[in-house]
């Protein structure tokens, strides 16, 4: 099992963003130095939910320079919010800078506020974000003299006369990664032997006190398409190895009572950051072309703890992450900086960093052999 960094943390004010920006640079140079996998980063835009996440493949971009061992993934970007064009030249671009080490995940977005200000109709943001993938795949495969790529779909306009430069390193391009909870997305990431997101709730409802549940149902219907369309054994390993459960928040303490604790705290000012920001997405709200069709329950709540929530003691998060082990999921993404970046919520970021690297980590990934070692 692999683990990731999700940097996912907020910003209050303007005078906090450049502190944001160094610190997160800090935790993720501290992650890769105790052996995680991956970087994550989000995609969103306004109200200071994390500077970096409003150009998240610029910042993937520096990050690659000073981390070349590691992957990064984009959990997800919001589709609909990009310009095909420049959705394909910035991955073909960092896909080129990694040599391939992209986890490229994508949907259609859930924020009215960030829609209206894209010029998005959110109602129509399911159907621009699937135009959007199929456009893109047209610009991945024109070749020069390819007659023209028109793009008409939503907000998005534009003729392609030649061919996307740079070309991807990858073969064909980057990995894709969708959220495999509706079967088209399921079966998008299977037939092309992509990794997938696995979600642990089914929606109308967005938490629960029975993740595994879910996550058991959508990562079997996505690991038996993954298996029916006869990729090369490689391929499919490759897929699991990368498929992704994620965790809004990781805490990790010396006892479960501290960690409890402390998960408070970080919820709390947490849920202060939403209720900021929901103040906005409601006036968004009031034009009806932007009304969202779910509701996130307050953080606070065993249903959100439940759902996006994993903390204890190293022992405890062990026992937990067991099943999932089990079940076959590849890459657990931890979210270490949830919430406003204050310096007490960063050293708590790292005490998890530490301990899940020393006290966790070891349980689920194979030892090195001594003589390997020894080289």
């Amino acid at each position: 099992m692999r683990f990731s960094v999700f940097l996912n943390a907020r910003s209050m004010a303007p005078s906090e963003d450049r502190k944001l920006i160094q610190d997160l640079t800090a935790h993720a140079t501290r992650a890769a130095a105790l052996g995680f996998d991956a970087i994550f980063m989000p995609d969103h835009h306004f109200n200071g939910y994390m500077p970096i996440a409003s150009d998240s493949y610029m910042y993937a971009a520096y990050l690659a320079a000073r981390l070349p061992q590691m992957h990064f993934g984009f959990s997800v970007t919001s589709v609909p919010l990009h310009h095909p064009v420049r959705f394909v030249e910035r991955i073909n671009i960092l896909d080129q800078l990694t040599d391939g080490k992209l986890l490229i995940g994508v949907g259609s977005g859930t924020t009215p506020e960030e829609m209206i200000g894209f010029g998005v109709n959110y109602r129509e943001s399911g159907a621009i974000s699937e135009n959007n993938l199929a456009i893109a795949e047209q610009l991945w495969a024109k070749r020069m003299d390819d007659p023209a790529v028109e793009i008409d779909n939503g907000p998005h306009k534009g003729r392609v006369l030649q061919r996307i430069a740079p070309a991807p390193y990858t073969p064909r391009h980057a990995r894709l990664m969708p959220v495999a909870m509706k079967e088209a997305s399921a079966r998008r990431a299977a037939e092309n032997g992509w990794p997938a997101f696995i979600p642990a709730f089914t929606p109308p409802q967005i938490g629960g006190t029975e993740p595994m549940k879910h996550v058991a149902k959508f990562f079997g219907i996505y690991r038996r398409m993954l298996e029916e369309a006869g990729h090369a054994p490689e391929v499919v390993a490759d897929a699991l190895g990368w498929t992704t459960h994620t965790y809004q928040v990781v805490h990790v303490a010396e006892t479960d009572a501290q960690a409890r604790a402390e998960l408070e705290v970080i919820l709390r000012s947490y849920q202060d950051a939403i209720e900021r920001e929901n103040e906005y997405n409601r006036r968004a709200e009031s034009d009806d072309a932007n009304k969202k069709t779910d509701r996130t329950p307050n953080a606070l709540t065993d249903d959100w703890i439940g759902t996006w929530c994993l903390y204890g003691s190293p022992e405890t998060v062990i026992e937990h992450l067991a099943p999932y082990a089990e079940l076959g999921i590849g890459n657990i993404l931890c979210g270490t900086t949830t919430g406003p970046l204050t310096e007490e919520r960063l050293r708590l970021g790292d005490q998890t960093l530490r301990l899940l690297s020393e006290k966790v980590m070891p349980a689920f990934k194979p030892a090195i052999p001594s003589s390997v070692a020894a080289e």
